[in-house]
C-alpha cells in the first residue's frame, strides 16, 4: 500500500536515533544562556502579518519572496514566524516586560519558516537559537552578546569559525550612506535585477544582499558604510572591539556585512564557516535600536542573535565534532509468566522513581526475543525473571558489556542493583587507571 503522503519539501523529521544531537546543542545553549542572566520565551508560531512586514522589512528578501502568509478564516492575513525577534519584540510590548528592570535578558528555540530553495543546512522549516537583549545602548552589551555566542560555539567545540564584525551605523549616518550607495547603483540601474531597481529608492542597501550572481557582482565595488560613520556610531564600534579584545575574542572587521534584515543598526556580526559550503553563517545578529519604537513602543536601544540548529549539527558532524552519547538502558527485565511479569513491572517501577532507565517487552514474547529486543536497545543490564525466580526471590543480574552475571535479591532490588552498578564502575576507572572523585560521586563538600 502506497504512502497517503510524504513529508512536505524543505522539512525534515528528527528520528528517535538522532533527535539527541538536537537536544544536546539546545541544552547547552540555554544552560550558558542562563549563566549570561537569560531567560526562555516561548511565543506563537504564527503572528499578524504586519508585525513582520514592519518589523523585518518589506523590502527585504525575507518579506518580498520567502514568507508563509495565509488569510485565517476570519479574512486575518496571518504568516508563520520567519524568525523570532519581531515576535519576542511584540511579546516584550505586549505584556509589559518594558516596565520592568532593563534590560531584558530573553532566550527561545524557535521553529521558523521561509520559502527558499532547500538544501544542506538550509530548510523551509528550520530552527534556531536566539537571544534578545532589550534596553541597553551600551556597546558592552554587543561584546557580551558576542562572548555568549562565542562560548555556546567552543563549548559545543565547533572548529575553525571566524567572527566578522561591523558597523552599519544610526538613520543619522545612513542617510548619507544611503546617498552615495543611491549614486552608485544608479549608473548601473539597467544591469540590476527587477526587485533591486526598486530597492533603489526605497532602500539601496537591500541591493547589497542580494543573491542574484549580477548584483552580488556589482555590489562588490559599492561604497562601504563604514566610510560613512557618524562620530557618535565611530565610537560605539571602536568601544565593541576594545571589549572583544579584553575578552580575548578574534575578529575581522567585515565592511560588507550589512545583514539581510532592514532592523539593524550599528553592529552587526556573523561567526562562518568553510567546511560546509555556501551555508557557512552558524551564528548572526546584531544591534536593533529602532525596532521597538517601529512596532509601538518607546525608543529602546536592542540587540540579539539567532544560530541555526540544523545548521550547527551539519557543521559538527563535518568537523566530527564530539556529541554525547545517545541514552541507552540501564536495565531491561526479561520476565516470563503471569508471576514474573507482575514483579517486572514491580521492580522497573522501583528503578523509574529512583532515576533509572528502566524498561520490560510489553508484547511479552518469548524470552530469546525479549533477549535480542534488549540487545537492540543497547541495555547496560539485564535481568531474566521466571517462576524459579519468584519462587527464591534471587535473580541474576547480567552486565550486557561485559558478559558478568552477579545475584540479586529482587525484595531489594533498586539497592542491589545501584550497589552492583556502582561497584563495577569503580572497577572500570581502577582498570583503567583513572583518579576517582569520591566527593564529587557522594556530594561530600570537601574542607
Amino acid at each position: 500500500m502506497a504512502l497517503v503522503t510524504k513529508a512536505v519539501k524543505g522539512t525534515k523529521d528528527v528520528l528517535p536515533k538522532d533527535v539527541y544531537k538536537n537536544q544536546y546543542i539546545e541544552a547547552t545553549a540555554l544552560d550558558i544562556a542562563e549563566k549570561f542572566g537569560y531567560k526562555e520565551i516561548r511565543t506563537p508560531s504564527f503572528e499578524h502579518t504586519e508585525l513582520f512586514q514592519r518589523g523585518v522589512g518589506d523590502t527585504t528578501d525575507v518579506v518580498q519572496k520567502e514568507m508563509y502568509t495565509f488569510d485565517d478564516k476570519g479574512g486575518r492575513s496571518i504568516t508563520l514566524r520567519p524568525e523570532g525577534t519581531a515576535g519576542v519584540v511584540r511579546s516584550y510590548l505586549e505584556n509589559g516586560l518594558c516596565n520592568e528592570t532593563l534590560p531584558q535578558k530573553i532566550c527561545y528555540i524557535d521553529s521558523c519558516f521561509r520559502y527558499e530553495k532547500p538544501q544542506a543546512g538550509r530548510l523551509r522549516e528550520f530552527h534556531q537559537f536566539g537571544v534578545e537583549c532589550l534596553g541597553t545602548a551600551s556597546p558592552l552589551a554587543d561584546a557580551e552578546l558576542i562572548a555568549l555566542g562565542t562560548s555556546i560555539l567552543d563549548t559545543l567545540q565547533v572548529k575553525d569559525l571566524s567572527l566578522e564584525i561591523n558597523s552599519i551605523g544610526c538613520p543619522t549616518c545612513r542617510a548619507e550612506y544611503h546617498k552615495a550607495l543611491k549614486e552608485y547603483f544608479l549608473s548601473r540601474k539597467d544591469k540590476l535585477c527587477q526587485t533591486c531597481r526598486e530597492r533603489l529608492d526605497r532602500n539601496p542597501m537591500r541591493i547589497l544582499d542580494c543573491k542574484s550572481p549580477v548584483c552580488s557582482e556589482i555590489a562588490k565595488d559599492a561604497p562601504v558604510v563604514i566610510d560613512y560613520l557618524c562620530d557618535e556610531c565611530k565610537e560605539h564600534f571602536e568601544k565593541v572591539q576594545e571589549y572583544l579584545k579584553a575578552m580575548n575574542i578574534e575578529y575581522t572587521v567585515n565592511p560588507k556585512i550589512v545583514r539581510g534584515l532592514d532592523y539593524y543598526t550599528k553592529t552587526v556580526f556573523e561567526f562562518i564557516s568553510k567546511s560546509i559550503g555556501a551555508q557557512g553563517t552558524v551564528c548572526a545578529g546584531g544591534r536593533y535600536d529602532g525596532l521597538v519604537d517601529e512596532l509601538g513602543g518607546q525608543k529602546t536601544p536592542s540587540l540579539g542573535f539567532a544560530m541555526g540548529i540544523e545548521r550547527l549539527i551539519l557543521l559538527m558532524e563535518t568537523q566530527n565534532a564530539p556529541f554525547p552519547d545517545e541514552n541507552v538502558p540501564d536495565l531491561f527485565v526479561v520476565a516470563l509468566g503471569d508471576k514474573a511479569t507482575l514483579k517486572a513491572v514491580e521492580i522497573v517501577k522501583d528503578m523509574r522513581a529512583e532515576g533509572f532507565t528502566a524498561l520490560l517487552d510489553l508484547n511479552q514474547r518469548s524470552v530469546r526475543a525479549q533477549m535480542k529486543y534488549a540487545d537492540k536497545l543497547n541495555a547496560k543490564f539485564n535481568i531474566v525473571i521466571g517462576d524459579n525466580e519468584v519462587e527464591t526471590g534471587v535473580a541474576k543480574l547480567k552486565n550486557m558489556t561485559t558478559g558478568e552475571e552477579t545475584e540479586i535479591a529482587l525484595e531489594t532490588f533498586v539497592s542491589g542493583f545501584y550497589n552492583i552498578s556502582l561497584s563495577e564502575q569503580l572497577a572500570d576507572l581502577e582498570i583503567n587507571g583513572e583518579e576517582f572523585d569520591f566527593a564529587s560521586l557522594f556530594g561530600v563538600n570537601e574542607e
